[in-house]
């Protein structure tokens, strides 16, 4: 039983099931925690089920949903939001909604674009308690592959 969750059923060329949806304040999200992937995957499982990659738009939103990932004992993971800089470096929108990021939780000296021996940057953003100070923001490869967090449009 999880008391936040939200029942709710996605039609899939004609199929009915359901996934366990977390309903916090306004919004409704999906924990990807039975899998790693990377962003571009993450981003087609969301799609594929009717969601998006997440994009946290104030604290509070932060806050709750990193109350509920720590609940779950995974507070020491990596999650993939919907954020990215890739069109431009520097600027980081959420890919989900097509807006800039406004609200910010960057972790301390973040985001800092670190250039990889194999040329690789940083251009994706992830939920990541680094420090032991909580999930905080934090720029990381696209191609790394971890958990992730899925909203409801």
């Amino acid at each position: 039983d999880c008391t936040n969750c939200v029942d709710e059923s996605v039609g899939l060329s004609g199929n009915r099931w359901t996934m366990p949806l977390l309903k916090l304040g306004e919004k409704r999200y999906y924990l990807g925690i039975f899998f790693k992937a990377n962003w571009y995957r993450a981003a087609q499982y969301c799609r594929y089920h009717g969601m998006h990659l997440a994009s946290i738009n104030s604290q509070e939103e932060n806050d709750k949903l990193e109350k509920h990932i720590r609940d779950f004992g995974l507070g020491h993971e990596h999650f993939w939001t919907s954020g990215t800089d890739q069109a431009e470096e520097g600027v980081f929108f959420w890919m989900s909604t097509g807006r800039p990021v406004t609200f910010t939780n960057w972790n301390t000296g973040e985001p800092n674009n670190f250039r990889y021996e194999n040329g690789e940057e940083e251009h994706c953003l992830e939920l990541w308690n680094r420090d032991g100070k909580g999930l905080k923001w934090n720029d990381t490869p696209c191609s790394f592959e971890t958990f992730f967090v899925c909203e409801v449009p």
